[in-house]
């Protein structure tokens, strides 16, 4: 259930900083926010994959857990990345 290499590069594209940027805390949540996003669907026409769901719930945390580390490092930056993913505090 990951995403292809083209759209990865995609979201990077995206929400990189600067060129090459693939591990600022912008990039890493919305990586994460998309792979959310793919299991979420695969889980509405699976209601009983269990395991995918588990692995969901890693991701969610994750994504959690680094939202809450630019949050407390830069609530600028914050506030602009969950108001351009649509997600809520």
């Amino acid at each position: 259930m990951s995403i292809s290499r083209e759209v990865k590069q995609q979201v990077i594209a995206e929400y990189a900083t600067h060129e090459g940027d693939t591990g600022s805390p912008e990039v890493q949540v919305a990586v994460l926010s998309k792979r959310i996003s793919n299991l979420t669907e695969h889980l509405k026409g699976h209601p009983h994959d269990h395991h995918t769901r588990r692995g969901l719930m890693a991701l969610v945390g994750r994504r959690r857990r680094m939202l809450q580390y630019l949050e407390s490092e830069n609530i600028e930056r914050y506030r602009a990345l969950i108001e351009r993913l649509g997600l809520r505090k």
